[in-house]
């Protein structure tokens, strides 16, 4: 049975050729490939998990302190039902919460990447929650290197496209499935809108990634962390790297009645990047895609548009 690939990342260090290009088979093929030997800290995720856990346990009106109307969501708590997959009938049955990047006030996007909100009644949801937000900004940064080899770029071509990027890690929390029919789907089939996401952790089996017409499900084995494509780097790279539907499901058996908690790391460019084909992705075989020209920004506002976050 075929399988989404994990390549341990140490070997962009050891045997860089053959890592670059294994990584790029996987992307092209599947969108998705899982990164083993990547050396964040098994405390920092676990304690960031466990901060997230508390908040989320908090009384519905306490965490609706965090919540900040008509901001999209960009900041602080989102309650269950509001977002919902693109061209789905129904919401996603989630709460979560988004951290930003930290930058200085002062900031050229400081009129579009808000300062973060921190909840008080959790005093480690700050410092576990930016620690592995840096530390998987810096994991996407070296997965980015690879994917620029693979397709003639410099090393490091992405890297002062993305060093103020408008980044989110969301912590996620499906509730336990309590009625009798469980419904299939917790977050319906979708894309990304970003760059690259990074998903550390999920707490229950579920994801799984459509590939050639079937869904394969996404288990992770030891350190894992499973990193897609998204849709701003299927635009960039005119569709030699595919933005791959996903979707979460419900386990069909006793787990369902498990809560479910997941933490993705939403890798996007600054929000002045503009989208247009690379040169080096447009071929007589794959012209053109795009005829207009379009910010990472007005990108990200017609989407949350569309998943009715704004």
């Amino acid at each position: 049975m075929k399988q989404v690939p994990t390549l341990d990342i140490r070997r962009y260090d050891t045997d860089r050729d053959a890592f670059v290009a294994e990584l790029g088979a996987a992307y092209r093929q599947f969108g998705f490939c899982c990164i083993s030997g990547h050396g964040i800290a098994r405390e920092l995720i676990d304690g960031a998990y466990q901060a997230f856990e508390q908040f989320f346990a908090l009384p519905t009106e306490t965490k609706m302190k965090y919540h900040v109307p008509g901001s999209g969501g960009a900041r602080g708590y989102t309650p269950f039902k509001v977002e919902t997959a693109k061209d789905s009938r129904y919401p996603d049955l989630k709460e979560f919460w988004h951290v930003g990047r930290e930058i200085p006030r002062d900031s050229r996007f400081a009129d579009v990447m808000p300062p973060n909100l921190w909840p008080a009644e959790v005093p480690q949801f700050k410092p576990c929650g930016y620690g592995l937000y840096e530390a998987l900004d810096l994991l996407g940064t070296r997965v980015l290197r690879a994917l620029a080899l693979h397709i003639g770029l410099p090393e490091r071509y992405f890297e002062d496209k993305t060093d103020q990027g408008n980044s989110i890690l969301r912590p996620i929390h499906y509730p336990p499935i309590i009625q009798e029919n469980i419904p299939n789907v917790r977050a319906g089939a979708h894309e990304d809108i970003n760059f690259i996401t990074l998903l550390v952790g999920a707490s229950a089996e579920g994801l799984e990634v459509l590939s050639e017409g079937e869904w394969l499900p996404i288990t992770t084995e030891g350190d894992a962390i499973v990193v897609n494509i998204g849709d701003m780097l299927q635009r960039l790279t005119n569709h030699v790297y595919p933005s791959t539907s996903h979707r979460v499901v419900n386990p069909q058996n006793e787990n369902a009645r498990k809560p479910r908690y997941s933490v993705p790391f939403f890798l996007h460019p600054n929000p002045d990047v503009a989208l247009d084909p690379l040169p080096e992705c447009v071929t007589p075989d794959n012209p053109s895609r795009y005829d207009n020209s379009l910010t990472s920004h007005e990108y990200l506002m017609q989407r949350l548009r569309e998943i009715k976050l704004i």
